[in-house]
């Protein structure tokens, strides 16, 4: 993507984009791959106070001082506020000391619900990695925002497996089935952002050079937008900064993530 003024990768703009989910004073659970350099972003601009957890059982206040590829390497262990064990980083989680949790998705549907457990593809069944810690997150943090390539193969009615519940079946779902969590506050894509309104996907905000009738045009049900439930108009999504570009290429000086 580009602007009169700079130039920046689609992944660039959703790095910006997830990191202004986490507000200054919140503890993150942060997973894998853009999460990880948004967290950075974030703590180095608008949320200084941020902190971040790590399923593997780091805690971090700061950016790395190297490039991560994971969460346990070393860049990420070293000055860290404290290097611990997975029980202790869900036993955060389960007490509610998580405001915001970030995960991912092979399918998402109406109700914020993801599958990463398996697809139908053709006629064959494919097994993916799973959950891991996503549905304890999804179940259990004060909000999730959620990133995801933006693929029409993604979106679905339902779920062919609830991996991560979001709003279940309806918006009264989590509170019937007493899942404590605030449930999907935002998805992030390649395309757009949408935002959630009495348990269901809303559009958003979309990227420059995309149009509504464009991202429409990728679900299978009738998509509604901020405008249609009384939100305001679809925005454009805010382009990166040129200060906040220089900060994600200095945690992924190669691009590896984005």
């Amino acid at each position: 993507m580009a602007s009169d003024d700079h130039e920046y990768t689609d992944r660039e703009l959703m790095v910006s984009a997830a990191a202004r989910e986490i507000e200054d004073g919140d503890v993150a659970f942060v997973g894998m791959r853009l999460p990880l350099i948004a967290f950075q972003l974030a703590v180095s601009t608008h949320a200084p106070n941020a902190l971040s957890v790590f399923e593997s059982g780091v805690v971090r206040d700061a950016p790395a001082d190297g490039f991560i590829h994971t969460m346990c390497d070393l860049p990420n262990l070293n000055c860290a506020v404290a290097t611990t064990d997975m029980i202790d980083i869900m036993s955060r989680l389960q007490r509610g000391d998580v405001d915001v949790g970030f995960l991912g998705g092979a399918e998402i549907d109406r109700r914020g619900n993801l599958n990463t457990t398996r697809v139908q593809a053709s006629e064959q069944e494919i097994r993916l990695p799973g959950s891991g810690g996503a549905c304890d997150i999804a179940c259990m943090a004060g909000r999730t925002v959620i990133l995801m390539a933006h693929e029409s193969r993604r979106f679905v009615e339902e779920v062919h497996y609830n991996t991560s519940p979001g709003y279940g079946e309806g918006k009264e779902w989590r509170t019937e089935n007493d899942v404590p969590g605030g449930g999907p506050d935002v998805l992030v894509t390649t395309k757009s952002t949408f935002g959630f309104h009495d348990g269901e996907l809303v559009l958003k905000t979309t990227h420059p050079g995309v149009s509504v009738n464009e991202v429409k045009a990728d679900f299978p049900w009738e998509l509604q937008t901020t405008a249609d439930v009384g939100q305001g108009k679809v925005e454009e999504t805010p382009e990166p900064t040129e200060g906040e570009l220089s900060l994600i290429r200095k945690f992924d000086p190669e691009g590896f993530w984005t």
